[in-house]
């Protein structure tokens, strides 16, 4: 017999998940390329499309996670999330 259900809640867990990326936004820099060292979410929007348009897409791993968050976070226009965030 097992024990009752845990119940999830979807607005907690979205919740737990954006608090998640934002602290590690805070840490994790670009590794390469033109904008090698930059905070992913000072990327720009343009440079992030250029990833969606090819074929193999973002990086895999949490680095590519990230940026496809950054990447539709600024395509919806919903940039003010990142303003407590740090510019360097």
């Amino acid at each position: 017999m097992s024990g009752p259900e845990e119940h999830i809640d979807p607005a907690e867990a979205m919740k737990r998940e954006l608090a998640d990326n934002l602290a590690d936004l805070e840490l994790y820099r670009m590794p390469f390329g033109r904008y090698k060292t930059r905070k992913l979410h000072t990327l720009p929007y343009e440079y992030l499309h250029w990833f969606v348009e090819k074929q193999d897409g973002f990086p895999s791993g949490r680095l590519g996670e990230l940026m496809e968050f950054v990447y539709h976070i600024k395509a919806s226009g919903s940039e003010e999330i990142f303003a407590r965030l740090g510019r360097t």
